[in-house]
């Protein structure tokens, strides 16, 4: 019996609306098998409530993955008062339920919010959140009883909308920094307001420039992979659904573009540092003169040398 292929060798994103009820690495396999992707990765998961933009990058993107772990989040979410859970979500064991106060109006929810939880705020990950002690992820441990101490942080919300009161629930949208926690704010809402809260639902609608118009579900996608016709051949769907994916370098479209002629190229493929007419920057995007191959990114230093960071070890065209 001949050696079972390992999947295609194919370079880009995809951007998934991940459904609810399954975790990230789960629709992450979903899709890495209907691409046939030898490799895959997805960038900030989702908890399994969750739904939602869950960039999902293939072959070469994956070296840019940690561009959209660090970048900024638009979340639309449900908050239901009066119930608090283990979790903070939906998800998880009742702990205290507590009736809603009378008199709540929007307007002063909306005035809670935006004097507390607005610009940079700290706050307490949730222990079921996928933080790691000690290279154990926090939900897990919470899952055995198992409590730590867990540090507060300082994260950014850059807006946070009211969008319904609906007497015991709450829409909000909120626009983030990256590793803020929805259910940490929606908890937090809860003690403000006196009578505590969990998320019910919650959406992710953007991620970096990736935005919610943007995704296909995994029904979609499976569509997609499905024969034409019974005489249909594979590459012919394979070539249907690569045209699904954006390049690599959709993630940092927005730095700089420094374009190489051929022998400076080469110097960069070697991991040589050289000068360039160029003005400082911390992340460029690197393509070649001519081919308009794709090389990677590097970053151009104060005396204008330009030092490669991550480079791609296949060529991938604009």
């Amino acid at each position: 019996m001949g050696k079972r292929s390992k999947g295609r060798l194919i370079d880009g994103i995809f951007l998934l609306d991940k459904p609810q009820g399954i975790t990230s690495n789960a629709a992450l396999q979903k899709v890495k098998r209907l691409f046939d992707a030898a490799k895959a990765g997805h960038t900030g998961a989702l908890d399994p409530l969750a739904t939602g933009l869950l960039p999902i990058t293939l072959g070469e993107a994956t070296k840019f993955s940690q561009v959209l772990l660090d970048s900024d989040k638009r979340y639309r979410t449900t908050a239901k008062l009066g119930i608090r859970t283990n979790s903070s979500d939906a998800d998880g064991e009742v702990v205290e339920t507590k009736p809603v106060p009378e008199g709540l109006t929007k307007e002063s929810i909306d005035a809670l919010l935006q004097s507390r939880f607005q610009g940079e705020i700290e706050q307490v990950p949730s222990m079921f959140s996928a933080l790691k002690f000690n290279g154990q992820p926090l939900y897990k441990l919470a899952r055995k009883g198992v409590e730590v101490e867990v540090k507060p942080r300082q994260v950014t919300v850059y807006s946070i909308e009211l969008l319904d009161f609906r007497g015991d629930e709450i829409d909000l949208e909120v626009y983030c920094s990256k590793g803020t926690y929805i259910r940490s704010i929606v908890e937090d809402l809860g003690l403000e307001l006196g009578c505590g809260a969990h998320v019910s639902m919650l959406r992710r609608l953007q991620t970096g420039a990736f935005t919610a118009d943007q995704m296909l579900t995994l029904d979609q996608l499976t569509e997609i992979s499905q024969p034409k016709s019974e005489d249909e051949s594979v590459d012919s769907i394979q070539t249907r659904l690569d045209a699904l994916l954006l390049p690599p370098w959709a993630a940092i479209e927005d730095k700089p573009l420094l374009v190489l002629p051929k022998a400076e190229s080469d110097l960069i493929r070697q991991g040589r540092m050289f000068p360039v007419q160029f003005e400082p920057s911390e992340m460029v995007r690197l393509h070649e003169e001519d081919t308009d191959v794709f090389l990677g990114i590097g970053r151009v230093d104060e005396d204008g040398v330009l030092k490669p960071t991550r480079l791609l070890s296949s060529q991938v065209r604009k």
